[in-house]
């Protein structure tokens, strides 16, 4: 099959969009995006409190204000579809010691700093000593006992501070509030065995830090799997998903592309067996087929499809998913000073960059780069995007960067999928790559993941509400 188009249309396909996606990126649902039959992670439980005075006297805040405030939560579960919202206390008349007795079965606290000038404070904080990951808002004039809470970060607690008027922060931030409880029931498929830190290697030791487990996976399990899969039904997910939808086939025969997806359809079947949300494989360039358009298509859905057992990535992409519900772009970076640029390429790409209800990006199907076989994906991804470029490490650190798409390659030297970013400073950032606290080969070293929108202030929240360390790379 061919679908002819020059490169100029080919460019100029999604740049209309690229302006529409230059900002951030809200929390989107997990469970919304998860198709029937595949494994789902439970709501997140969050337990909300108002603290202060309510009335018309001075620094109070309208008591009809709690009110509206129920109606946004309600509307935030809705969009969101894995939170649950308990408790909505007020204190006074509720006290302190009651509640917190009652935060036992809750994944996270959210607090309403309704007003006070240093009365409030002490309510709050014996909430905040709870020890669960909290977040408080607190309005402009809402009193001034504000100015106690900073002291709580200083002292290590998981507590985000969100001192605004724009409510939209608290969708922000509750989806961050996702993140661990979801780590917790998460299951991690891992083909061959994984690549990547000590840490993120250790099935215990991610076990015991995130809650997450690691199933080991042979290549025969993944040979029989996808034996298992009736042609007929691979053709028709190879017409259906891949061949209609591409821009051009180049290299790939029909029976090459018909394997990769009878591949996915092997790779969905093991997940649904094992209860499983993510599969790294370090056999992904080999049989029986390349997991190119199967990790492409698991990110599309929601899910985490990770290349050559990458396990640190595999874990970023996870908190990337459930914080903000996007995929990420496993990428093998090189620089440019001359442009002060980043320049990202890889062979396997999600082509709903922007989340799993988003448009897909125009896409080119070709063979695997390295090997020149198989099947793979040149995804055009919009100029002007600004992208978040990070990598959790050694289950205790985040690596992060931001920069803006400015230009898309087809650089036969490179990865099929490749794209251009401008960064803060290229020189500074090649000296500094991997902060002096990543060390290792070149899998550890190299990949970095790529997510569409700035999400440097979530990370830093993230940071906070699950205690690890958070370290600009540019």
């Amino acid at each position: 099959m061919s679908n002819p188009v020059s490169r100029r249309q080919f460019l100029g396909a999604s740049a209309a969009g690229g302006a529409l996606l230059a900002g951030g990126f809200g929390p989107q649902s997990a469970s919304a995006a998860t198709p029937e039959g595949w494994p789902q992670v439970p709501p997140v439980k969050i337990h909300t409190v108002f603290v202060g005075r309510t009335g018309g006297i001075y620094l109070s805040r309208p008591e009809a204000e709690i009110a509206k405030f129920n109606e946004y939560l309600a509307e935030l579960e809705k969009r969101l579809g894995n939170v649950t919202f308990v408790g909505g206390e007020l204190v006074p008349p509720a006290g302190v010691d009651e509640i917190a007795g009652k935060l036992g079965d809750a994944d996270g606290v959210l607090l309403f700093h309704l007003s006070g000038h240093g009365g409030g404070a002490p309510a709050l904080g014996k909430l905040v000593d709870a020890g669960l990951p909290t977040a408080v808002f607190s309005q402009p004039f809402s009193g001034h006992g504000w100015m106690y809470f900073p002291q709580w970060q200083k002292d290590g607690k998981k507590v985000v501070l969100l001192p605004t008027s724009d409510w939209s922060e608290l969708d922000r931030v509750v989806g961050l509030m996702r993140v661990a409880p979801q780590l917790r029931h998460t299951r991690i498929l891992v083909v061959r065995g994984p690549q990547g830190t000590e840490a993120a290697c250790s099935a215990e030791r991610v076990k015991e830090r995130l809650g997450a487990e690691l199933i080991p996976i042979s290549v025969d399990e993944t040979i029989k799997a996808h034996e298992s899969i009736p042609l007929e039904e691979a053709e028709e997910e190879a017409k259906r998903y891949w061949i209609r939808k591409a821009k051009d086939i180049v290299e790939p025969t029909h029976d090459e592309i018909v394997n990769s997806a009878r591949f996915f359809l092997a790779t969905k079947k093991l997940m649904i067996e094992h209860g499983a949300h993510a599969v790294t494989s370090s056999n992904c360039m080999g049989g029986p087929a390349k997991g190119c358009l199967t990790y492409s298509k698991l990110n599309d859905l929601g899910f985490v499809g990770a290349c050559e057992g990458d396990m640190d990535s595999t874990l970023t992409m996870l908190m990337f998913r459930y914080g903000v519900g996007i995929p990420g772009f496993i990428s093998d970076p090189v620089f440019d000073t001359a442009r002060n640029a980043l320049i990202h390429f890889h062979c396997t790409c999600a082509t709903r960059m922007a989340g799993p209800a988003s448009k897909r990006l125009p896409f080119i199907i070709r063979t695997q780069s390295d090997s020149e076989r198989g099947v793979s994906l040149d995804v055009q991804m919009p100029i002007g995007q600004i992208v978040t470029c990070a990598k959790f490490i050694n289950l205790d650190t985040m690596l992060i960067s931001t920069g803006k798409i400015i230009d898309v390659t087809h650089d036969e030297l490179g990865c099929r999928t490749q794209f251009v970013t401008e960064i803060a400073d290229a020189r500074s950032m090649f000296h500094n790559w991997g902060a002096g606290v990543l060390r290792g080969g070149t899998m550890t070293l190299l990949h970095r993941d790529v997510f569409f929108g700035d999400h440097l202030q979530s990370m830093q929240d993230l940071g906070v509400l699950m205690g690890f360390n958070v370290i600009h790379e540019a």
